[in-house]
């Protein structure tokens, strides 16, 4: 493929590894990331204009949009959008595959709109749709490896498929079907190659520390790495709803309350102020946090403020089966109890019975309660 650069620059085999235009968009990737997505869209649009059949300034819309998304996923405004700029980066990908068949840079274009659309229909639970569009990534990944300097680009799609081919039939009994169709993968070796791309790439780098942190939060139970990831992500995007969060969460995580008490407040003072990306969801997280901190503290009229503040968020979600939700509804029992004021602890406790599972410990602890208070 002909170079696609501007007049007096040197060429370079693909656009995904132009330097100089790596270095023109470095402030419209980090303003995408930081939230600032007017002044992030305005320079993916100007690359837009100026390399219009390639599939890169479509596919950066497209993950403007997908941050929209992934900040509250319950909203489902940006879908449309999302995947209309997806199914543009396929179509421009597949021109150039026609073109030229064995063109590494518009293989690796497909495999992430694929993957892309992936995530989002499986965050629909649109299962046969993730299966299709999962199967068109994996054979795409296989048709651009290969390609030595696209490897830090390109090794994201790897170390994806390597974790989460084990972690899906684990997890998801009913997609094994499906699974069985693809190579099994090797999770120690997907982390490695997550790590690598989060240090060498410069389009993924960021996404791989997404997934990351999130692995190690959860699957990997590393909560101090998934810390050091998002106090990292959180200062470097400050602006970042969804970075801002999980550093709450991974220092509560980590049993460091007073501070994530402190950032917590933050995110909601920015929620009331109607920062972009600041909503219920972060409002659940950080009204949660802080309440814990301050009823350990004894400060109970404003940690039971907080606690309420989690139930309303949660009820905005129509998150009722939530964790915070019910631990919220639990404390603010205990607290009324610790009051004397006994009919608003029953009103409490009953909630939590009424929306746990009778197995769940909030339900547990909640019946034991209302026992012991005969109430």
């Amino acid at each position: 493929m002909e170079a696609m650069t501007q007049i007096g620059e040197p060429k370079s085999s693909y656009l995904l590894l132009d330097r100089g235009l790596q270095f023109r968009i470095t402030d419209a990737v980090n303003s995408m990331y930081n939230f600032d997505f007017e002044r992030a869209e305005r320079g993916f649009q100007v690359m837009r204009y100026t390399y219009p059949e390639h599939p890169l300034p479509y596919f950066l819309m497209g993950l403007s949009q997908w941050w929209k998304i992934a900040v509250a996923t319950e909203n489902k405004s940006h879908d449309a959008l999302f995947l209309e700029y997806m199914d543009r980066t396929i179509e421009k990908a597949e021109a150039l595959l026609d073109e030229e068949p064995d063109n590494k840079e518009a293989a690796f274009f497909l495999a992430a709109a694929y993957g892309f659309q992936g995530r989002l229909y499986s965050e629909r639970r649109n299962w046969t749709s993730a299966a299709f569009a999962g199967k068109n990534a994996l054979n795409y990944l296989e048709m651009s490896r290969g390609e030595e300097e696209l490897n830090p680009e390109l090794l994201l799609g790897d170390a994806l498929f390597n974790y989460f081919s084990v972690w899906i039939p684990e997890n998801y009994p009913l997609l094994r079907p499906v699974m069985l169709l693809f190579p099994k993968g090797d999770q120690d070796l997907g982390l490695q190659q997550l790590e690598e791309v989060a240090e060498n790439s410069f389009y993924a780098r960021v996404e791989a520390q997404y997934f990351l942190f999130r692995l190690y939060a959860s699957e990997e139970k590393e909560p101090f790495k998934a810390l050091e990831i998002t106090s990292y992500l959180h200062e470097k995007y400050p602006n970042n709803p969804y970075f801002h969060r999980f550093f709450a969460r991974q220092l509560y995580a980590v049993g460091r309350a007073k501070e994530a008490m402190e950032v917590s407040l933050e995110i909601l003072e920015r929620i009331e102020a109607g920062w972009t990306g600041y909503e219920a969801n972060s409002g659940r997280y950080a009204s949660f946090f802080a309440a814990q901190y301050l009823d350990r503290m004894g400060q109970y009229a404003t940690a039971k403020k907080y606690y309420l503040q989690t139930v309303a968020y949660g009820e905005e979600l129509d998150f009722q089966e939530s964790g915070y939700y019910l631990f919220a509804l639990l404390q603010l029992g205990k607290i009324s109890l610790e009051q004397g004021n006994n009919s608003d602890a029953k009103g409490f406790l009953q909630s939590v019975k009424q929306h746990a599972k009778r197995k769940h410990p909030a339900h547990k602890e909640a019946r034991a309660l209302l026992k012991k208070n005969k109430l």
